[in-house]
């Protein structure tokens, strides 16, 4: 099979039908033959409903429905293991990003001969905050693990089948795809793309910084390590105070003023303690969820008018 375009359900039911006629346009714009992959990553709405009606008469659909909502990433992750195409193509069924953006980066693909050819806004949509926020993560997220990653990238993108065949052994619990694309270290371009807004995401303020630190704990233990910095630059200050205030008592017979000094020193020492539990906590945590070895997703059923 030529190529696969994986995508995912959730709260879809106003765009399904139509991402599903685009998809087919620029696929058979393309030629060769195809699948379209949807992930049903338990959309609360008539998603699946009205994606299974589109089977009837369907010789080109594959339905993935997951037994709950699993998260964005680990939906799409599930598709693209499904997926049997010598190229892949990965975008959201939202219609933001626009299916017949495919033969643009198919083009791309073959002209650079890069293993990955992914979107990335010309500038970011939404709010003052989501922009700033999501380009300091992001510059973060690349200080901490050490590796180049786009700014401002969409889902849209398109991979070859050895990319997407090097991502099976990860089987990781907490996932971040962008990350995982770049840790994986095959030949990367970028393309350009206009994103459109419906004025709504699916992404609250909350999800987002649950995935961000997903993101950092599951690739980086240098927070860790910056805990420990500053647990050795609190000693050493104290240290330094400790000698000052010795010396003012001998030399200068001023002896210090008890309460503030106590009061200071109990909330910097209880605010870094507790800070230093929390970090240890997360990475507890993150291994908590690895060694249970719990499935990432679990498959309630396939629909495949493929076969």
């Amino acid at each position: 099979m030529n190529l696969s375009i994986v995508s995912t359900l959730y709260g879809s039911e106003d765009t399904v039908r139509d991402f599903v006629a685009r998809a087919r346009e620029a696929a058979r714009e393309l030629g060769g033959s195809y699948e379209i992959i949807l992930v049903n990553d338990g959309s609360p709405d008539r998603s699946l409903e009205i994606a299974t009606e589109l089977l009837e008469d369907a010789d080109d659909l594959v339905i993935v429905d997951l037994s709950r909502n699993f998260g964005h990433h680990r939906a799409l992750l599930t598709g693209l293991k499904q997926a049997r195409g010598d190229r892949i193509f990965l975008i959201d069924s939202d219609l933001e990003e626009d299916p017949a953006w495919l033969p643009r980066f198919s083009a791309e693909m073959t002209g650079s001969g890069a293993d990955m050819v992914s979107g990335v806004q010309t500038s970011r949509k939404g709010g003052w905050f989501e922009r700033i926020t999501g380009d300091v993560f992001y510059r973060i997220f690349e200080r901490l693990i050490a590796l180049k990653m786009p700014r401002n990238p969409v889902t849209a993108r398109i991979l070859s089948r050895r990319f997407v065949d090097a991502l099976d052994p990860f089987d990781e619990r907490a996932l971040f795809l962008p990350g995982l694309f770049a840790y994986a270290g095959f030949a990367h371009v970028t393309l350009p793309v206009e994103k459109a807004s419906k004025g709504t995401t699916q992404y609250s303020l909350r999800r987002r910084g649950s995935l961000a630190v997903d993101a950092i704990t599951s690739f980086s233990s240098a927070p860790m390590r910056y805990v420990f910095y500053a647990g050795v630059a609190v000693f050493g200050l104290s240290l330094l105070a400790s000698l000052l205030v010795v010396l003012l008592w001998i030399f200068f017979q001023r002896a210090p003023n008890g309460w503030t000094s106590l009061i200071v020193s109990v909330w910097m020492l209880g605010g870094l303690i507790l800070s230093a539990v929390g970090v240890t906590g997360l990475y507890v945590g993150r291994i908590f969820d690895e060694v249970k070895r719990r499935p990432s997703v679990i498959v309630r059923t396939i629909h495949d008018s493929t076969r």
